[in-house]
C-alpha cells in the first residue's frame, strides 16, 4: 500500500512560491516526499495542490508540522491556513 500527502494552499505570488518551493526540495527529499504531481487551480493560479508519495507516513507528518516548513511557507508567501491530508491507496 503506497502513502500519500496532499496539500492545498494559496500562494501571494505564484511565480515567487515556486522559486522558493524548488529551493527547499532537499528538505522534502530528506522527508522521503517524492512529487508527483504540482497544481494550479484554474480559476485561481496561486491556488497550489502539491501531491506527494511518502516514503514513510511518519516521517511525512513530522515534515509537514516541522517549524522549518512553516517558516518556508511564511516566507515564499503562502498566504492561507495549507490543508495537509495523509492519503493511502
Amino acid at each position: 500500500m503506497a502513502s500519500y500527502m496532499l496539500i492545498r494552499h494559496k500562494v501571494r505570488d505564484f511565480k515567487t512560491w515556486k522559486a522558493g518551493y524548488d529551493a527547499h526540495r532537499p528538505k522534502r527529499t530528506e522527508a522521503g516526499l517524492t512529487e508527483k504531481y504540482l497544481l494550479r487551480g484554474a480559476e485561481d493560479p496561486n491556488e497550489v495542490v502539491a501531491l506527494f508519495e511518502a516514503q514513510d507516513p511518519d516521517r511525512a507528518k513530522a515534515f509537514a508540522t516541522s517549524a522549518d516548513l512553516r517558516e518556508k511557507m511564511q516566507e515564499v508567501g503562502v498566504v492561507d491556513k495549507p490543508d495537509i491530508y495523509f492519503l493511502n491507496s
